[in-house]
């Protein structure tokens, strides 16, 4: 099972990574707080201080189609926000 699916890089949380050394990843919706902190040190060689996750569910969708109203849905994801120890840095650009 793999813990870490992937980081989460946007404005807010490149600007939450270099103001208060804390970075996101989507991860496995079965991971629990202690995996996740495994995979992050483990990965990245950093030390984690705290997680935190966040669970979403689904949204429900409805189209108007002419043969009639179709239903559907997203799918769900959990989020964690990890802070990582002060001196240590991801950096996620590093490899490209």
């Amino acid at each position: 099972m793999s813990v870490l699916i992937k980081p989460i890089i946007t404005e807010k949380m490149t600007a939450d990574s270099e103001l208060h050394n804390r970075y996101g990843f989507f991860v496995d919706p079965k991971a629990n707080k202690i995996q996740i902190k495994e995979a992050v040190e483990a990965t990245y060689g950093v030390s984690v201080d705290k997680v935190r996750t966040m669970n979403y569910g689904p949204s429900r969708k409805s189209r108007y189609t002419k043969t009639g109203v179709q239903h559907g849905k997203t799918s769900g994801f959990k989020k964690a926000i990890v802070d990582v120890a002060e001196g240590d840095i991801i950096d996620f650009y590093s490899n490209l």
